[in-house]
């Protein structure tokens, strides 16, 4: 599994061209992609930018001597890469495994050309067998647990070491293990209108390029965005 990882971040990283404003993901597959930028970088003089997804990221790429900004100092970004947890037959995904959906989101929204680096585990028919993170903000927590548990999303909060979980962004996460999504859009609706949701896990229409590892190679899938 590690070398199909290694194989699609080696990939996405040949779109990247000198100039670029990038964007790095979070995750176990986007850290290839960010380790090729810092190959290409130090052995081929390839000049970026690059913005970061999560802390994580950050340190990361500042090991490998990229050079960073912060999302508030461009307007806009020319190529964002990073991996999904889920990605269904209509390129609608779910991302957040890692915990920096929000960041991840807000990076999203503002690249030019959006791609996602998966193995073929990740290639489902149908959103759900991955829980779906939702961002809340910490005031109220409890009451939008109890909320998800009345809808029958068998909602649990994030930990880690035994404590709750808290974002980059010192929110908590609660997982929905919804088993399946009938549909993304629908959900992601309602998500948006709940108080308290600072964001949520579902990525629909945001990415043009999905580029999959597996037994029989490297494919790019194009939306058709």
């Amino acid at each position: 599994m590690t070398a199909f990882k290694e194989l699609v971040g080696i990939e996405a990283a040949k779109y990247v061209k000198n100039g670029m404003v990038v964007g790095l993901g979070t995750g176990s597959t986007a850290h290839y992609f960010v380790e090729e930028l810092g190959r290409r970088i130090k052995e081929e003089g390839l000049e970026i930018t690059a913005v970061t997804t999560s802390s994580v990221t950050s340190a990361h790429a500042e090991h490998l001597g990229i050079p960073l900004k912060n999302i508030r100092e461009v307007e806009s970004v020319d190529l964002t890469v990073d991996g999904a947890d889920e990605v269904d037959s209509v390129f609608n995904g779910i991302k957040g495994g890692g915990g920096a959906l929000l960041m991840e989101k807000v990076v999203a929204t503002y690249t030019k050309d959006y791609i996602w680096i998966v193995d073929e585990s990740k290639m489902v028919e149908q959103l759900g067998t991955f829980k779906l993170p939702v961002e809340v903000v910490q005031y109220g927590a409890e009451n939008l647990l109890r909320h998800f548990t009345v809808k029958g999303y068998q909602p649990t909060f994030r930990e880690q070491d035994g404590k709750r979980f808290v974002t980059d962004m010192q929110n908590f996460i609660i997982d929905l293990d919804l088993k399946k999504i009938e549909d993304p859009k629908v959900l992601a609706q309602e998500l948006d209108a709940t108080v308290g949701v600072v964001e949520h896990g579902l990525f629909n229409g945001m990415v043009n390029k999905v580029i999959v590892a597996g037994k029989d190679g490297v494919k790019v899938l194009e939306s058709g965005k």
